[in-house]
């Protein structure tokens, strides 16, 4: 797990940017705080920054070259098969001079060239610069569990793990209007966009060749849709037997470290059974969880310490206070390249950095909801399209539902708000209510929140941009939802998910695996029919009915919670000078030409109403940006 960067010239002009490298590297000394070392050729620069987890004597540090000279690789992530990859060259006549799985990455992509990336069982983002062809090789693995961003222009191309590594070779900061509405209505920037016009996220699943000042951009993986060409034909029965195979293998590869490994322990139902099978292979294991003092509607360490208690695991609890979270957010907002709003990057952030004093690397439950259908958009999709009098009567007493106070601050006003979701999502389409209920606002609320002189600006390229994250949702019967989850996996993962996960966890330089993404499990997961996944009564169901025999039955009996904070309080407390006196203070909005003053105006006066609905979520979105605009553009 490691940060890299690196570049490739074109010209003498190109050339120039060799002076950025070694700054280039330094700013992603978070991501690998135990090494940092560069490549150097004529025409190409290599980075590389190292948290050494396998191999971690000084012959693991990288860039790592062939035996030759001619190939080098800078490598951030893991293959947990490495031994045998090795084994298999070794056979051919490879000799390696480390014990490290980058050498093996290397020599494998030298003898199977881009035929090595369906090998390779684990998470990466890796470049590799071929001398004689002068040449670079880039790769990103299957669900986007690292990232890989780059620029390209006349002169030179540039990559790198973060935006701030970009950013030091001096790239112009032009704002992506398509990213600025997709951030509006989601509170984060899918990939290929970042919020810089020129700057892409390479997508997960696909590699990259640079060369001669053209880049070419393939797919080697996409998610098979195994539940239409083939669905399972086991029982029920065969289908849980499958799954503990499947699900055991992928934690005893994530287990794969030279350092010890730990586990998030939140007490739901997908981090539990992670500690439950890790259990079983490691003694004493050692688990972490996060609570708040304050407010124990989003605490949940109790039901963490029951699963702790249960397996027998070392359990750390973390309790916060108020004070301790709002401590930690600068350096949380300061670490962000762009603006990303998803407000449980903070507890994961906070976690990560007490868990590091423990650890270098924690398994988490990561990655199972969007394919399982956790989320409780799924089981609401699930009713609207199964139909029957109870989804019809809540649609027909919409007008009902909006009397009453809607916001995420307590459980009653939390479940008017998610009627009052459910009866507008229940009256569109299938695609349009996967865009209403993945963001925190209706597509003209994002239009009227720019300021007028931009509205006109990039719409059309919006639109096709959100008719292509919504493409594969074409049916409206209920085994249609696995086209839901499909997108889920495309969409949500990848970019609000993992992309959290990464960049709270090597913020702290802890790493973090996901053993529901293991790309033989999630191909089992996408061959079953939506029955096994979720039903009238239970989400997750066969995950859930696998392993009931092994977790305590308190877990089965809890309201599911995401890893939230209180924002609402905090916005109209602890962060009200922030929102009022300076990141949204008025004449700040109006010079600043992004936002319209009104409109912004209207959604303060929301939040501190009696009926703030998702005005919290979508301030926070602004002030995210608001302290990115300041930080990286007004300077």
């Amino acid at each position: 797990m490691c940060g890299i960067t690196g570049l490739l010239a074109f010209n003498e002009v190109g050339r120039f940017s060799m002076i950025n490298l070694q700054n280039a590297t330094d700013v992603l000394s978070q991501r690998g705080p135990d090494w940092g070392d560069t490549y150097l050729a004529y025409w190409a620069g290599l980075g590389h920054r190292r948290l050494s987890i396998i191999d971690t004597s000084p012959s693991g540090n990288q860039p790592i070259s062939d035996h030759t000279g001619r190939y080098t690789i800078v490598f951030n992530g893991e293959i947990y098969n490495y031994q045998s990859l090795r084994q298999q060259l070794a056979e051919k006549g490879i000799l390696f001079r480390t014990q490290s799985d980058t050498e093996v990455l290397l020599y494998a992509y030298i003898v199977w060239g881009t035929y090595a990336l369906e090998l390779l069982h684990g998470f990466f983002a890796f470049a590799i610069y071929d001398k004689d062809e002068n040449s670079l090789f880039l790769a990103r693995d299957r669900y986007g569990v690292k990232p890989l961003l780059y620029y390209l222009d006349e002169d030179r191309f540039l990559f790198a793990s973060e935006m701030k590594s970009l950013l030091q070779y001096g790239i112009e900061k032009k704002l992506n209007l398509v990213a600025l509405r997709h951030y509006l209505h989601l509170n984060y920037i899918p990939a290929p966009h970042t919020i810089f016009e020129n700057i892409y996220k390479l997508l997960p699943g696909h590699f990259a060749k640079v060369q001669r000042g053209k880049m070419e951009i393939q797919c080697y993986y996409q998610i098979p849709k195994n539940y239409e060409e083939y669905p399972s034909q086991l029982s029920y029965q065969e289908q849980q037997i499958r799954l503990k195979q499947l699900l055991t293998s992928s934690i005893r590869k994530r287990l794969v470290a030279d350092v010890p490994v730990g586990a998030f322990l939140s007490g739901g139902v997908d981090s539990s059974i992670a500690v439950a099978l890790a259990s079983q292979e490691v003694e004493n294991l050692q688990t972490f969880s996060i609570g708040y003092y304050e407010n124990r509607f989003f605490d949940e360490t109790h039901y963490a310490e029951i699963v702790a208690k249960h397996f027998r695991t070392k359990h750390t609890t973390f309790k916060l206070s108020n004070k301790d979270l709002l401590d930690h957010l600068e350096s949380m907002l300061n670490y962000l390249d762009e603006p990303f709003a998803d407000s449980s990057a903070l507890p994961v952030f906070i976690l990560s950095k007490f868990v590091k004093q423990h650890v270098k690397v924690a398994i988490s439950g990561d990655g199972a909801d969007e394919m399982w259908g956790g989320y409780n958009k799924h089981f609401a999709e699930y009713q609207i399209r199964k139909g029957g009098l109870l989804a019809n009567l809540v649609t027909i007493l919409l007008p009902l539902w909006k009397q009453f106070p809607q916001s995420r601050n307590n459980f009653w006003s939390n479940k008017f708000r998610q009627l009052v979701r459910f009866a507008e999502g229940s009256q569109l389409s299938a695609q349009e209510r996967y865009w209403l209920w993945a963001g925190f606002c209706k597509n003209d609320e994002v239009e009227k929140l720019l300021h007028l002189n931009l509205r006109t600006q990039a719409q059309n390229e919006y639109q096709n941009d959100k008719m292509q994250i919504l493409q594969h949702l074409q049916k409206n019967d209920v085994e249609g939802l696995n086209e839901v989850f499909y997108t889920d996996m495309q969409l949500v993962l990848p970019n609000d998910m993992l992309t959290k996960v990464d960049l709270m966890s090597m913020a702290n330089g802890l790493e973090l695996r996901e053993p529901f993404l293991d790309h033989e499990l999630v191909s089992f997961v996408f061959s079953l029919p939506v029955s096994s996944k979720i039903n009238q009564n239970i989400r997750k169901r066969l995950l859930q009915d696998t392993f009931r025999e092994i977790l305590p039955a308190e877990i089965y009996k809890r309201p599911k919670h995401g890893f939230e904070v209180p924002l609402l309080d905090w916005l109209r407390t602890d962060l009200r000078s922030m929102l009022e006196n300076e990141l949204l203070q008025d004449r700040f909005v109006e010079e600043q030409g992004i936002f319209d003053v009104v409109e912004v105006k209207k959604l303060k006066n929301q939040l501190f109403s009696n009926n703030p609905q998702d005005s919290h979520a979508r301030i926070w979105g602004l002030l995210v940006f608001q302290h990115w605009w300041k930080r990286l553009i007004r300077k």
